[in-house]
């Protein structure tokens, strides 16, 4: 994955604007348009492109541009799958492994989520930072490698189609405070209990957008 520094900065804002779909599934954008919404240079956003190749975010076409590939209900219960068994074993890590500065970053994560009133922007960061720290307590470079693009796939999915913003953010707030609060009390049995209950609401959430 991409550390610090400016190709970092790009990779979050090229992410961002496909998971809102500022850039649109199905479209064929350039790299020079993509310097110019993130006011980066050629070399960090061509770094970032590559990194989100290698994570399906896009398809890259020498000499036609940058695809948005769209994303399909089956595509996302066939990710789920993966991250569903990748993250019940990252968080019974997070249990053996979380050092006293990440636990007390997850305790600062629940009181945000408890507590904060979020637009689908913030939920979207505070989300994020959430599946970073429990695979950062983890201790495990190559799950952190496996999960990220998985989760950045699956925040795609879910952002684009979205309905009810409160009732939906209420509820995924909730499942990711009770993932953190187990890893927390040690309990690795009830973190990956409720890592599984997150699977399971984003999977029903997926065959939700198929009802009419």
């Amino acid at each position: 994955m991409i550390g610090d520094g400016k190709a970092a900065q790009a990779y979050r804002a090229i992410e961002q604007m496909i998971v809102f779909q500022q850039l649109g599934p199905g479209s064929l954008v350039s790299e020079s348009l993509l310097m110019e919404r993130t006011g980066l240079g050629r070399t960090p956003v061509r770094e970032a492109l590559q990194q989100l190749a290698r994570n399906r975010m896009v398809e890259i076409h020498p000499s036609k541009g940058v695809l948005i590939p769209p994303a399909s209900v089956e595509s996302q219960l066939r990710m789920l799958e993966l991250r569903r068994v990748l993250e019940a074993l990252a968080v019974r890590l997070a249990v053996e492994r979380s050092t006293p500065d990440v636990r007390e970053s997850m305790q600062q994560l629940i009181a945000r989520l408890q507590s904060e009133t979020f637009d689908l922007t913030t939920y979207a960061d505070t989300i994020k930072e959430t599946h970073e720290l429990l695979v950062a307590g983890a201790r495990n470079e190559y799950l952190a490698d496996a999960i990220a693009p998985l989760q950045g796939l699956s925040r795609r999915f879910w952002f684009g189609r979205v309905e009810d913003d409160a009732a939906e953010i209420a509820a995924g707030s909730k499942l990711h405070v009770a993932i953190l609060q187990a890893v927390l009390d040690g309990d690795a049995d009830a973190a990956e209990k409720a890592s599984l209950a997150l699977n399971d609401y984003l999977v029903e959430f997926a065959y939700r957008t198929l009802r009419p």
